[in-house]
């Protein structure tokens, strides 16, 4: 069972900048994928970014070249950089660890979530 922690959340102004982190704990972190999905109020969950245990990546259309997915296998660790904010990226985002069927990411486990807030 993987257990998934995020932290980093917070309010920031458009135009800035914030990391998110998600500590994971049981399992092998380094064979997983891991993934940030967001939900915004009112709107479906959607998936923002994920990367494989290559570290191969993949980004939703409305955050690339803005947001970067890292991950640090000796911490079991998954990041995401968030530069550029808008008040559009508003929502809580979730941590997930999972696997891919083909060359889709499946998320296998959520974590609690956690609010970012961009004020225009």
């Amino acid at each position: 069972q993987v257990q998934l922690v995020e932290s980093g959340g917070g309010l920031v102004q458009a135009g800035g900048s914030l990391r998110l982190s998600c500590a994971a704990s049981g399992g092998i972190f380094s064979i997983i994928a891991m993934g940030w999905y967001r939900q915004a109020p009112g709107k479906q969950r959607e998936l923002v970014a994920d990367i494989s245990s290559e570290h191969s990546t993949n980004y939703a259309d409305s955050v690339k070249g803005r947001f970067t997915i890292s991950r640090d296998n000796a911490k079991k660790t998954v990041y995401l950089q968030m530069n550029s904010l808008k008040p559009e990226d508003t929502a809580v985002y979730y941590c997930t660890a999972g696997y891919y069927t083909g060359s889709y990411y499946q998320v296998g486990h959520w974590g609690q979530g956690t609010q970012v807030t961009v004020s225009s």
